[in-house]
């Protein structure tokens, strides 16, 4: 039980983790973009189509990211792995 916990844990560490990270960040340049482009292109209804477009899956994907964070939360606290890393 020791080897699984050790496993899921540096598997946690070193590639769910950053992998949350660096797709949230994504997530939030996209929602970010969506409101950039709604703003500068408020005047033109294909630029705001599209800053809305950008707007929602940006949302959606920062959805998912929560979703997976509190998902990883439960299994790791099931199998006893600290979550986050400290």
């Amino acid at each position: 039980m020791r080897t699984l916990q050790i496993f899921i844990g540096n598997l946690n560490d070193f590639i769910i983790q950053p992998l949350i990270l660096l797709l949230f960040a994504l997530a939030l340049f996209f929602f970010g973009n969506g409101i950039a482009m709604f703003i500068f292109k408020a005047d033109d209804p294909k630029g705001r189509e599209t800053g809305k477009r950008h707007l929602m899956w940006g949302v959606i994907g920062i959805f998912i990211m929560v979703s997976v964070y509190s998902i990883l939360s439960v299994v790791t606290a099931t199998f006893g792995v600290q979550f986050p890393p400290r």
